[in-house]
Formats: C-alpha cells, sequence, structure tokens
C-alpha cells in the first residue's frame, strides 16, 4: 500500500481531459499541413515553370552527351577513392597496423555510402571506420588519430584547392596567406608526431589539467591517471616519420585533384569547356556546403550550389551547368553509394561478435 491507500503496483488514473486537449489541438490546426502542402506543391510548379526552358536544354546536353568524358569522370572518381584509401592505410601504417589497399578501400566505399545515403550518415560512417580499424589491429588511440588526421588532411587540401582557385582569378588571396596554410598544415603534422615521440610533455599538461578538473568535480586528484598512462602508451605507438608523411599528403593531393577531374570531366562530357579557377571555385564550395548534415549526401543545396559556381565562376550556361552537375553527382553521389552498399552487403553484413564492444568504445570516446 502506498500513503494514500492504493496499491503500489496499480497506476493511478490518467489526468483528465489531456487526451480529449490533444485532440481538440490537432483539430484545430488541421489546416496547417494543407497549406503548407499547397504553398510546396505551388512553389515546385512556380520552380518548374521558371527553370523548365533551362531543364530543357540541359535535357538536350544529355542527349548528345560524350561517353568516353563519361568514362573518364568515372575513372577519375575510382582514383579519387583509392586516394583516400591510401591515406587511411599509410596513416594506419605509421600507427603499427599493416593493412592491403583492397580491404582499406572497401573501407572507404562503404563508409562513404553511409555518409552520404543515411541521416546522420556521418556518425555512422565513421563508428563503422573505426570498427574495421580495430579488427585490423589499431588500438584505440591509433583509430581514433587515425579517423582525426586523415579528416583534417582531407579538410586541408580543401582549402589549399579554395586558395588556389582564389589566386587564379586574381583575388585578393596572396601567396602569404597560402604559404601560411601549408605551413599550417606542416606543423600540425610536426606536432603530432613530436608528441608521440615525447610523452612526457603531454603526460605533464594532463596530469595538471587533471588534477585541475578533479578539484573542481570534488575527486580524487589520482582520478583517472590510469587512463591517461593507457592512452600515451598507446600514442607511443604512433610514429609518422617524414617518409610517411610526404605519402599521405601526396595521395591527399591525389584523392582532392582526382575528384576535381571527375568534375571537369563532366563538364566536358555535355560539351562545357570550364575555366579552371571557377572548377576549383565551384568544387571547394560544393564540398564545403556537404559537409553541413541538413540532408543525405547533400541532396538539392549541393547541387544548387555547383550549378551556381560552375555558371558564375566557370562561365558555363547554366543549361550545361545543370547538365554538368547531373553528371558529376550521378558519379561522385549515386554510383559511389551503390558500390559502397554493394561493398557492405558482400563484406561486412553479417554481424560480429566484438560489434557491441567496439561501437561501445567508439561512443565513449567521441563523447
Amino acid at each position: 500500500m502506498t500513503g494514500n491507500g492504493e496499491l503500489a503496483g496499480e497506476p493511478g488514473p490518467p489526468p483528465p481531459d489531456e487526451p480529449s486537449d490533444r485532440h481538440s489541438q490537432r483539430g484545430r490546426f488541421w489546416w496547417v499541413k494543407w497549406v503548407g502542402g499547397i504553398a510546396l506543391l505551388a512553389l515546385l510548379i512556380g520552380e518548374g515553370y521558371y527553370l523548365w526552358p533551362r531543364l530543357h536544354d540541359s535535357w538536350n546536353k544529355l542527349t548528345e552527351i560524350h561517353w568516353g568524358w563519361v568514362a573518364a569522370c568515372i575513372w577519375m572518381q575510382a582514383i579519387s577513392m583509392s586516394g583516400f584509401s591510401r591515406v587511411q592505410k599509410q596513416l594506419l601504417h605509421a600507427g603499427g597496423v599493416e593493412v592491403r589497399q583492397r580491404k582499406s578501400v572497401a573501407v572507404v566505399y562503404g563508409a562513404t555510402a553511409m555518409s552520404v545515403s543515411l541521416p546522420a550518415g556521418q556518425v555512422f560512417s565513421t563508428a563503422f571506420t573505426y570498427r574495421q580499424t580495430r579488427r585490423w589491429g589499431a588500438n584505440p588511440m591509433v583509430a581514433s588519430w587515425q579517423l582525426v588526421i586523415s579528416g583534417v588532411v582531407a579538410t586541408a587540401g580543401l582549402a589549399l584547392l579554395g586558395v588556389g582557385g582564389a589566386l587564379l582569378v586574381g583575388s585578393r588571396v596572396g601567396p602569404f596567406k597560402l604559404i601560411l596554410s601549408l605551413v599550417g598544415v606542416a606543423a600540425l603534422v610536426w606536432v603530432g608526431n613530436h608528441i608521440s615521440k615525447n610523452p612526457g610533455a603531454l603526460e605533464a599538461v594532463l596530469r595538471r589539467g587533471l588534477a585541475l578538473l578533479n578539484r573542481l568535480r570534488k575527486r580524487p586528484a589520482d582520478q583517472g591517471l590510469s587512463k591517461i598512462a593507457d592512452m600515451l602508451s598507446q600514442l607511443e605507438s604512433v610514429k609518422l616519420g617524414k617518409r610517411d608523411g610526404a605519402m599521405v599528403a601526396g595521395w591527399a593531393v591525389v584523392h582532392r585533384f582526382a575528384d576535381v577531374a571527375c568534375l571537369g570531366a563532366a563538364c566536358y562530357a555535355v560539351g562545357a569547356d570550364p575555366k579552371l579557377a571557377g572548377l576549383l571555385i565551384a568544387f571547394t564550395a560544393g564540398k564545403a556546403v556537404g559537409s553541413i548534415p541538413f540532408a543525405p549526401g547533400g541532396i538539392v543545396y549541393v547541387d544548387a550550389t555547383l550549378i551556381y559556381g560552375l555558371t558564375a565562376g566557370a562561365a558555363l550556361p547554366a543549361s550545361q551547368a545543370v547538365a554538368a552537375a547531373f553528371v558529376y553527382r550521378l558519379v561522385s553521389f549515386i554510383l559511389v553509394a551503390i558500390i559502397g552498399w554493394i561493398v557492405f552487403a558482400f563484406l561486412f553484413r553479417t554481424p560480429q561478435a566484438d560489434d557491441a564492444e567496439f561501437e561501445k568504445e567508439f561512443e565513449q570516446r567521441r563523447l
């Protein structure tokens, strides 16, 4: 019995009038979804009427497509994907983990398919890559380090492409900023390598920070020291030497420039002749906008950014820009996703006994 005389396991009566209130609210605003639907339909019809001449011209460009350039577009995208898998492979090699290129590229395709086709796909793809690298023998620190550095290298390469495009069009981005960007990337790699070779300096900083944190949380001063010692012992296994660093940078360049070449081949496939500077800027803008996780693969807003960039920067007519963006996205988004899911279905679909353990470990490290 509880204090008011009711049985402890017996649920009390539902709050009065709550279901009816909710029902009345739904009934009161029934017209909102209809108004929203009609407005959306009217917007789509208006945009279709406005864009129809350009879409019609774009369709004509697609019917006159140069299939040799389409094949080149597909080949360049395959080289780009292979280049990024080489970056991953080389970073793992620096951490003492040897993996075959075939396995590395399979994980890159599978992770990319998740990233571009699932809601919150970047989280799923990162967890998937972490899980696979752990199975290859990487310790938690090396697996996390590889993910972070590969992302930093890819972002730095994209920034350099944008700066290069700005220089080519005569923007105010001077050579000083370009050199500064290169020095920043090199400094980041050097700091990471220095810390891995001299963990004692990092250990002192971490100990002071942990002591301050424990004092604020009113915990024992030595709480968490064992985790720091374990992390530093794992970090010592990462040694990104000059050769590994040069190969990572080289394959990162291959990854980015092959992707730009894929976009250029898509332009040539529809009969366009883009300016190099505008091509670089359009590509950089499209990739930067695509990193915003509004929709899987950045559908619609990435396409709009590419079309605008190709029109304004690469001097393509609107009809050719729409057609070129369609071909590029068909290869770099749709085809890559299809291949990635096929690879996942054949190689990674079967659950493994350690999946739950690695998922929990990844979530803890992410938080």
